[in-house]
């Protein structure tokens, strides 16, 4: 009898793992075909991991808010949510920077360059810069990038989000309509 409940628990504690499993899949999976769907730019998946660059989406458009620093101004006219209006991203401008703290800090575009590279960055770099905040260009910490939040996340959430940024549309050099509102 022993031997009999033994396998019972075993096959009752593989069939435990399966569910959990088979939902964690089934949640990772919602949030692959959600970024797809919050995608405000056309996506360029050539040579990208599809779903790598689908959940950096969903990490980027539904949880991280990259838009509210780095898209100047965040949204398109008539799209203004905190207006009433229906949302709607300035696509124009998408990721592309100039949004001003302080008299000197400016939040950069991270968008891909011509090497492909997002802010011209390597994975490596980009996970750097996540978890530790540097400033690659001024060779200081990032004062207000929110990396100490950004850093808590998976090596899997950071390299999606960096996949996904490798998928969006350049925008180099930044055209003059995306500055601050006066």
């Amino acid at each position: 009898m022993q031997i009999h409940v033994r396998k019972s628990s075993t096959i009752l504690l593989v069939a435990v793992g399966i569910a959990c499993g088979a939902a964690a899949i089934a949640a990772q999976g919602s949030r692959i075909q959600r970024g797809e769907e919050l995608a405000p730019v056309p996506l360029r998946m050539q040579g990208l991991n599809p779903a790598l660059v689908r959940e950096g989406s969903y990490i980027v458009n539904a949880q991280g808010g990259c838009n509210d620093c780095h898209t100047v101004p965040s949204y398109a006219p008539g799209g203004d949510p905190f207006l009433g209006e229906p949302e709607q991203i300035n696509a124009a401008c998408y990721l592309a920077g100039g949004a001003r703290f302080g008299p000197v800090t400016v939040s950069r575009n991270i968008t891909p360059r011509a090497n492909g590279l997002p802010a011209n960055r390597t994975l490596a770099q980009f996970i750097q810069l996540m978890r530790q905040g540097t400033d690659f260009a001024q060779g200081d910490t990032l004062q207000v990038m929110p990396w100490p939040v950004y850093g808590k996340m998976s090596d899997r959430e950071l390299s999606a989000i960096y996949e996904f940024l490798r998928a969006i549309p350049p925008i180099n050099p930044r055209p003059a309509s995306c500055a601050p509102p006066a």
